[in-house]
């Protein structure tokens, strides 16, 4: 097929309808080609069935315990010759004829039905005791099917195996259990530009870790997943492995190909092959699945970016295994928490926003992550969804939502919100917080220096980075805490004193040495977002030197890290940008230094001086630490950990 007639087939959606009538529509497909019912059974060995799932009830072979047992040490006796036994008339008992010594565990002696333990039996001489109460009838006595009765069930169908079920089997006497066969699922990475892990990159490569996420996703739901390796987009190709694996498969999961580009060939081979059911669902992210069927099995086309991938798979994957296997997941739990900022969102479509937790004060705060498709990042820092209904316009800043977690809210309850301006630092602190105490963990959040301050005023933060120079007086950040935070305690510590400079290309090859640089036509310029420290201080340099922000290519481009402005001078995406020393040798590139500037930490002066932060403290205030942040390159750390003033 050539790229013309390719382009002339271009896929557009075949619908766009709501999440709860796009699973409506392809469970009741499913249902009806037998899609939906449970895996038939297959024995396994008992020790290997943890996390399985019953597929028939399970009953007792055996009693547990099989026989009349003694449950404590001590003697066997009949409670009818222990009548009239106290403290001040003590009973005697011939020893073989009328008590018979046992242990915990040994069989009753026949007809003996009680026990008395053994630190209230006194031996009288060799063949004689004295007992100063009497027995109950099977007093300290475990009868026969105490626990488990023969023929009795031990666990229903459709139960989902725990190690303590195990144990309650194996005294019931079964060495092996029926359970449902794990659902198996194919699932097939497509596109010309996957490479492996390990491969060589050039421009254009994607490596291709998708099939890896959601085979591990997979495996924590019950099925059986096989990533298959990488299938270039050529139709017919893609045509023979989807038809295979729809022969061989429970289900068939193709990773990309499923949105309306000129190589995304998804919806047709399932309409070729099958019968589709949706194409496209109003989600955010993950909005073009496809949705079909072919040969009698699920057959689902999920988007290629990492986060709709996963986000995909959990809405609809999931609940075919799960029928599969005749057991739901547990549902995860949920909690209600303040959103930190505005979000807006697109009427008509579902939006699982990714978001960090943390509690401030007696307030549990959400800040909302990168919202980009392709960020697993995003999934990986993320504690919690925020599931944003298709008919909202969003969530504003202090509403109050409803909020589904990824963690439990013991770590959530742990964790340190810094939300502010971005520095490496932070990065190393947060590995060392963990490192040391693992119930604990920085969330940093990078909106800038003067979104950080205004967090703070909001009581949405335990803390703040900030490098904002008043131009005025020269001074960092004390201006702004008094104007912005007249209100509150706060407590200003530095953490690093740093060098700013423009970040170039390894070999700096456009000889870009000074601010005076960024207006040459052939040089273009990556910024910072406005409320950031460097953005402050860049507008501050360019007043100093009369430049204008209209003579700079690239001043309005946008990025809210340092490392961010590094990757895009690494990428070719800009010359230059003004940034960290840290941030250009992470990346390999070079470095022009212009000038030095604080970096503090804005807390509150009840979190400064309350338990949460003590450890962040210690850990800043450390040699260790000390010794890493110089490593990074570009650091004074003479002033660390010294507060630079208390203001009231």
């Amino acid at each position: 097929m050539s790229k013309d007639s390719r382009r002339q087939g271009r896929n557009y959606y075949l619908s766009d309808i709501p999440l709860d009538e796009a699973w409506k529509t392809f469970r009741d497909a499913l249902e009806l080609v037998g899609a939906l019912g449970p895996m038939p059974p297959e024995m396994v060995p008992l020790q290997d069935a943890r996390g399985r799932v019953t597929a028939e009830p399970v009953w007792a072979k055996i009693s547990s315990p099989n026989y009349d047992s003694a449950a404590m040490d001590g003697v066997a006796v009949r409670a009818s010759e222990t009548v009239g036994a106290t403290e001040t008339s003590p009973l005697r008992l011939m020893l073989e004829k009328q008590a018979v010594w046992v242990d915990t565990g040994d069989p009753m002696p026949d007809g003996f039905n009680a026990v008395i333990m053994i630190e209230v039996v006194h031996e009288v001489g060799g063949s004689t005791i004295e007992i100063q109460a009497p027995a109950a009838p099977y007093q300290h006595v475990r009868p026969l099917g105490e626990d488990i009765v023969a023929t009795e069930l031990v666990l229903p169908e459709n139960h989902i195996l725990r190690p303590v079920d195990l144990g309650a089997c194996a005294a019931a006497g079964l060495t092996e259990l029926a359970v449902r066969r794990h659902p198996s699922i194919a699932i097939i990475p497509t596109g010309t530009e996957l490479v492996q892990v390990g491969d060589a990159m050039k421009p254009g490569s994607i490596i291709e870790f998708n099939s890896l996420v959601l085979a591990g996703m997979a495996e924590e739901w019950g099925a059986q997943p096989t990533r298959f390796s990488s299938v270039p987009d050529d139709y017919e190709q893609l045509k023979s492995v989807i038809a295979d694996a729809a022969e061989k498969f429970d289900i068939v999961v193709v990773n990309a190909g499923s949105s309306a580009g000129s190589e995304d060939y998804t919806a047709r081979l399932v309409e070729e092959l099958g019968e589709l059911l949706v194409h496209g669902v109003a989600i955010r992210p993950g909005h073009p699945v496809v949705l079909g069927i072919v040969n009698g099995k699920p057959l689902l086309g999920i988007p290629g970016y990492a986060v709709s991938a996963a986000l995909t798979c959990e809405l609809f994957v999931k609940p075919v295994v799960e029928a599969n296997l005749g057991a739901r997941s547990p549902d995860r739990n949920r909690t209600t928490a303040i959103v930190t900022r505005k979000v807006l969102s697109p009427i008509g479509e579902d939006e699982f926003l990714r978001v960090r937790l943390g509690r401030v004060g007696e307030r549990l705060v959400a800040t909302p992550l990168q919202r980009g498709a392709g960020v697993i990042s995003s999934l990986v820092r993320a504690d919690g969804i925020v599931k944003i209904p298709r008919f909202s316009e969003g969530m504003d800043a202090g509403q109050e939502a409803e909020v589904e977690l990824l963690r439990s809210i013991e770590t959530v309850e742990g964790t340190v919100v810094a939300i502010g301006s971005h520095d490496l630092t932070l990065d190393l602190l947060s590995s060392h917080l963990h490192r040391r105490h693992p119930g604990l963990s920085l969330a940093s959040s990078n909106v800038g220096s003067l979104g950080g301050i205004t967090a703070l005023a909001r009581g949405e933060a335990h803390m703040a980075g900030s490098h904002l120079l008043d131009e005025k007086t020269g001074e960092y950040n004390l201006s702004y805490v008094r104007r912005h935070l007249s209100t509150h305690s706060i407590v200003v510590m530095n953490l690093v004193l740093r060098v700013q400079g423009l970040i170039v290309p390894k070999g700096n090859p456009k000889a870009i040495n000074s601010l005076e640089d960024l207006v040459r036509n052939d040089v273009s310029f990556i910024n910072r977002q406005r409320g950031s420290g460097t953005r402050v201080l860049l507008d501050f340099k360019m007043k100093e030197m009369a430049l204008k922000p209209e003579q700079i290519n690239g001043y309005d481009r946008e990025d809210y890290t340092h490392l961010a402005v590094a990757a895009a001078v690494a990428g070719g995406r800009a010359d230059t940008g003004l940034g960290i020393l840290s941030a250009a040798n992470a990346m390999g590139l070079d470095f022009v230094p212009l000038l030095s500037e604080q970096y503090d930490l804005i807390i509150p002066k009840e979190f400064f001086e309350g338990e949460k932060l003590r450890p962040v403290l210690e850990i800043i205030r450390g040699e260790e630490f000390r010794r890493e942040v110089e490593a990074l390159g570009g650091y004074d750390t003479t002033s660390m950990g010294k507060v630079v003033a208390e203001i009231f």
